[in-house]
C-alpha cells in the first residue's frame, strides 16, 4: 500500500487494526539473537506445522511477501517478536490474549502448547515462570518485568518485528506524521531540548543542544547517523531495539531529519549483527514500498532516505569520527577535535550522530511532550534507561528502568541477586571504559551525574554482575586485555601506554608481580588518560584505576604473597592432598598427566609442586575430596 497522505496513513491505520487486537489469539515466539541461538524459530516453525495439521486457520505475517496478514475471527496468528528481555529464561513464546509467558521452551513442549492452549485456551503451567514455590502466568507480574517501565523496549516482545503493519496499527509513525504535518524545525527541536533527552551512548550529551547546532549550520547538505556499533562486552541494548522494534529506530532518524534540514541517513551496524540487519533493510524496504522514505513523504515537498553500513567489528568505530570515517570507506581512526561533527562529520558535512537507544526515544516524546518525559527519573537524567544484566547474576538478560533507579533495586530485585550461592562483589558498569562499583555503591542512583561523582559511568547500559568467586586484577587484565587489542594504534599514549598497562597486569595475575607495579599501574593510567587523542584511549584505564582502589589488596596479595584469593588464576593455586582426608587408593596419581602425584597404597599421597600443571585431573577425580586447592 503505498501512503500518499495523512488520510492514507490513517485507513491504513484502522485496517491493520486486527493485528494488533488485544482479544486475538496470537502466539508471540521471541526472535532474539539469545532465543533463536536456543532454537525458538525451529519452535516457531513447528507451530505452524501444528496448528495447521489440526485444520486451524494460523495467519504468519511474512516479511518480505506481499500478502494479508489480518487475523480474522477463528484464525491464528503465529509472530516472531523482538527480545522478551527474559534471556536467562528463554526460548520465550507469550500467549495473547492472555498474556501468558512460557519460559524454557522446547521443540517437545509444542504439541501440549497447541493441544491446550490454543485448542482450550488452557495455560501448560509447567512451563510458566516460578519462584518460591509461586506460578507466574500473566507475564506482567512477573518481578523481573513488574519493576521495569518499559518505554523504549515496550514494543519488543510484544509486535511482529518484521511488519510495518503492526507497528502502524500501535501507532507506528504517528510522532513522524506529527513532525512532518503539524510542527515546524524549530518547534521540534524546542520540544527535544525541553524534555532534557541525553545520549544513552555513554556520552549523555543533551540531544536538543546537538540537533539545534546541526540545524544551524549553513550547509544545504546535513546527515543523520544512527551509531549501532555496540562493542561493549556485556551490552545487547541497541541490538534487542534493531531486532525487535527496528521501524521506531527509522522513525527516530526521521523526525531528526526533519527538525535539521537532513535528507540522507546512515545507520552503521556491527557486523556481528546479521539479524539487526536483516530486520532493519526489511524495515527500511517496507517504509519505501509504503511511501514513507524516499521522495515527496506524504505528499509534501519533504524527502528522507536510509542507508545501513556494516562495520566490520572495530570497537574504536564507536567513536564518532571513526565511525564516519569507516561509512565513508577509511580507516576507522579517530581524528583530533574540533571541529566537532555537528560542524563536519560525514563526507565532512553538519552531521548528528546518535545511538540507537537515544533515537528511539525521539518518537514517544514527540508523541508525549517534553513535560510527560521529564516526569520520569531525576531532572538532570530524565527518562528511563536500558541495561543489559550479564555475569553472575540469577536473571541475565534485558531490563529498562527510570531513570535513578538504584543499583541493588536492579541486581536484587530485578535481577534476582546473584547464581547459586555466590555473594555480590562488584558490578563493571559502562564496559571497559567504565568502573566497577561495590557494596557501598549498592544504593547509588544510576543516572549521569551520580555516577560521574564516584568515577564511573553509564556508558551504553553493560552491566557484568561479579560474585565473591570474581579475581578482581583478572577482570582488569580481561578489559585491558581487549582495549589493547581495539586500540586503533593512530596515537601512542594508547597504542604503546594500554600494551605495557596489559603486561603488567599479565605478569601480576602468573604470579611473577612486582613491588611497585600498583603505583606504575597508576603512573600509567594517569599519562594515557590525559594525553590520549579519542574517547577509547582517554578511558581505556578506567577498570584497573578502579579495580585498585576498591580492591588493592587483591593486587598485593598476588603480588607480595603469590596469593589469588578467589583462587582465579591458575598460575598462583596449589594443590595439595590432605592427608587426613586421603584414603590412598592412588586414583588421582593414575589421572596426573605428568606423574606428578607419588605414594603408598592405604597410606595419603603427595604432590610435587614443581611437576604439577595445575590440569585439575586429581581433583575431578577425587571422591573423597582430598585434594585441596590452595
Amino acid at each position: 500500500m503505498l501512503l500518499k497522505t495523512k488520510y492514507d496513513l490513517d485507513n491504513a491505520r484502522e485496517q491493520y487494526g486486527k493485528l494488533v487486537d488485544k482479544q486475538a489469539r496470537k502466539v508471540l515466539v521471541c526472535a532474539g539473537t539469545g532465543c533463536v541461538a536456543g532454537g525458538s524459530l525451529n519452535i516457531y516453525q513447528k507451530l505452524i506445522e501444528t496448528i495447521s495439521a489440526k485444520g486451524l486457520e494460523c495467519v504468519v505475517a511474512l516479511a518480505d511477501e506481499p500478502h494479508d496478514d489480518d487475523i480474522h475471527e477463528g484464525a491464528i496468528g503465529v509472530k516472531r517478536s523482538g527480545c522478551h528481555g527474559f534471556c536467562e529464561m528463554g526460548p520465550l513464546v507469550r500467549i495473547e490474549p492472555e498474556g501468558w509467558l512460557y519460559t524454557k521452551v522446547k521443540l517437545d513442549d509444542v504439541d501440549e502448547i497447541v493441544d491446550k492452549t490454543i485448542c482450550n485456551g488452557e495455560c501448560v503451567e509447567r512451563l510458566c515462570y516460578k519462584k518460591n514455590g509461586e506460578i507466574y502466568r500473566q507475564q506482567s507480574e512477573i518481578p523481573f518485568y513488574k519493576m521495569q517501565q518499559r518505554i523504549v523496549l515496550e514494543h519488543c516482545g510484544h509486535i511482529d518485528a518484521t511488519s510495518i503493519k503492526e507497528y502502524l496499527a500501535i501507532g507506528g509513525y504517528r510522532a513522524f506524521e506529527k513532525a512532518l504535518l503539524n510542527m515546524s524545525p524549530e518547534d521540534i527541536l524546542n520540544e527535544m531540548t525541553e524534555s532534557n533527552l541525553r545520549g544513552r551512548g555513554g556520552g549523555g550529551f543533551p540531544l536538543g543542544r546537538k540537533w539545534t547546532s546541526v540545524a544551524k549550520q549553513k550547509s544545504p547538505t546535513k546527515y543523520i547517523v544512527c551509531n549501532g556499533d555496540e562493542g561493549d562486552p556485556g551490552a545487547f541494548m541497541d541490538r534487542s531495539i534493531m531486532e525487535g522494534d527496528p521501524h521506531r529506530l527509522l522513525e527516530g532518524m526521521m523526525i531528526a531529519g526533519i527538525a535539521t534540514g537532513a535528507k540522507e541517513g546512515y545507520i552503521y551496524v556491527r557486523a556481528e549483527y546479521p539479524l539487526a540487519v536483516s530486520r532493519l533493510k526489511g524495515a527500511i524496504a517496507q517504509a519505501e514500498q509504503f511511501g514513507l522514505l524516499g521522495d515527496n513523504i506524504l505528499g509534501t515537498d519533504y524527502s528522507f532516505r536510509i542507508h545501513i553500513n556494516r562495520g566490520a567489528g572495530a570497537f574504536v568505530c564507536g567513536e564518532g569520527s571513526a565511525l564516519t570515517a569507516s561509512i565513508e570507506g577509511k580507516r576507522g581512526m579517530p581524528r583530533v577535535k574540533p571541529p566537532r561533527t555537528v560542524e563536519h562529520g560525514l563526507f565532512n558535512e553538519p552531521t548528528v550522530l546518535n545511538n540507537v537507544e537515544t533515537l528511539a526515544n525521539v518518537p514517544v516524546i514527540i508523541n508525549n511532550g517534553a513535560k510527560w518525559f521529564r516526569s520520569i527519573g531525576p531532572e538532570n537524567s530524565p527518562g528511563t534507561k536500558a541495561f543489559a544484566l550479564t555475569g553472575n547474576i540469577s536473571n541475565t538478560g534485558l531490563i529498562e528502568v527510570p531513570m535513578g533507579t538504584s543499583l541493588r533495586k536492579v541486581i536484587f530485585d530485578i535481577g534476582g541477586g546473584m547464581r547459586g550461592d555466590g555473594k555480590f562483589k562488584a558490578v563493571q558498569i559502562g564496559g571497559p571504559s567504565g568502573g566497577c562499583l561495590v557494596t557501598p555503591n549498592l544504593d547509588i542512583q544510576l543516572d549521569f551525574d551520580s555516577l560521574k561523582k564516584v568515577g564511573a559511568m553509564i556508558g551504553s547500559g553493560g552491566l557484568v554482575v561479579m560474585d565473591d568467586k570474581s579475581c578482581m586484577v583478572e577482570v582488569a587484565r580481561f578489559f585491558m586485555n581487549f582495549t589493547q587489542n581495539e586500540s586503533c594504534g593512530k596515537c601512542v599514549p594508547c597504542r604503546e601506554g594500554t600494551k605495557r598497562m596489559l603486561e603488567i597486569l599479565e605478569r601480576i595475575v602468573n604470579g611473577n608481580g612486582q613491588e611497585g607495579d600498583i603505583e606504575l599501574l597508576l603512573e600509567l593510567a594517569d599519562t594515557i588518560s590525559s594525553t590520549a587523542l579519542c574517547g577509547l584511549g582517554k578511558t581505556a584505564a578506567f577498570p584497573v584505576v578502579s579495580t585498585i582502589k576498591n580492591f588493592r589488596e587483591e593486587y598485593e596479595a598476588h603480588i607480595r604473597d603469590k596469593k589469588c584469593p578467589s583462587g582465579n588464576c591458575k598460575k598462583l593455586v596449589t594443590y595439595q592432598i590432605d592427608p587426613e582426608i586421603c584414603k590412598g587408593c592412588s586414583k588421582c596419581s593414575r589421572v596426573c598427566p605428568v606423574g606428578a602425584i607419588s605414594g603408598e597404597i592405604k597410606k595419603p599421597f603427595k604432590i610435587d609442586t614443581s611437576k604439577c600443571i595445575k590440569c585439575g585431573a586429581c581433583i575431578s577425580n577425587c571422591h573423597f575430596k582430598a585434594v585441596k586447592e590452595v
